[in-house]
């Protein structure tokens, strides 16, 4: 659907904002007007909806770790595309994905390439005010929350956290070990489930359809005083994927809003999708 029509969906199934996706040939592409991405600024305002993310998916393929010079620099320039589009949309976080392990890219070069790469990048996120949100996925890289912990202290630099994904990391961990371990380094959260006894990318569905522990990730959040966005990264359902979103959003009020609305806060009152 388009823009105007997921803003809508998200409205009316009750979330507070909306994560747009920087990509290639989506709505939202880089090298895209000032102008026009003012637009869909304007349009989620229209809403009251806010931007508090932008996602992209873009340095899967062009890894800031690659081998490949050329393709590496194109990853930090879609970085830094991603950082100008989500200063004009108001969003305070770019998701970035850090980099691959791959046969031709040992584990320890990954390391040094993707820490050299965000060293350079938090530069150019500073003079945006806009957080690079380094997030955890399966690309065989920062498998531990210590190691993620220790990365990002590498850096150096407030403006490079953790955009912490929960539905990733329970085929090899537990989320609510990963939040209390990465503390306030985590800048936003994605929420989706996982199942572990499909246990391959088909697992992964609609918060409290899969095996995470959401009352423990709710513990997890407030104690680290977790006050941000969480955002519902999933497909919806295959057949009325509108209904999928509806059940999303009451699935995380239930479990992340207190009937006292002086609580809604305390782990997360907005919701993402």
């Amino acid at each position: 659907m388009t823009i105007p029509q997921g803003l809508r969906l998200a409205k009316g199934a009750g979330f507070d904002a909306v994560e747009l996706n920087l990509s290639e040939d989506g709505y939202l592409q880089p090298g895209m007007s000032e102008r026009d991405v003012a637009g869909l600024r304007a349009a989620a305002d229209n809403m009251s909806l806010e931007y508090p993310s932008l996602s992209s998916g873009l340095t899967w393929s062009y890894p800031l770790t690659s081998p490949d010079p050329e393709v590496a620099e194109k990853g930090k320039e879609i970085v830094r595309e991603g950082l100008r589009v989500a200063k004009v949309l108001g969003a305070d976080t770019l998701l970035v994905i850090p980099g691959l392990v791959l046969p031709d890219v040992p584990y320890d070069v990954a390391y040094d390439r993707a820490r050299a790469a965000l060293r350079e990048l938090a530069l150019d996120a500073k003079r945006r005010k806009v957080v690079i949100g380094v997030e955890n996925v399966w690309s065989k890289f920062l498998l531990s929350p210590f190691e993620m912990r220790d990365f990002i202290d590498s850096i150096g630099s407030d403006y490079v956290q953790v955009y912490f994904d929960i539905g990733n990391v329970l085929v090899s961990g537990f989320p609510e070990q990963w939040i209390r371990i990465l503390g306030s380094r985590i800048k936003k959260v994605h929420v989706k489930d996982f199942r572990l006894d499909i246990g391959n990318r088909s697992g992964f569905a609609n918060p409290m359809q899969g095996d995470v522990d959401w009352v423990a990730v709710r513990s997890g959040l407030r104690e680290i005083g977790y006050d941000d966005t969480l955002t519902a990264e999933i497909p919806g359902y295959k057949s009325l994927p509108d209904l999928g979103i509806h059940h999303a959003a009451e699935s995380l009020r239930r479990v992340f809003r207190q009937p006292n609305r002086q609580r809604q806060d305390e782990a997360g009152g907005r919701g993402s999708c």
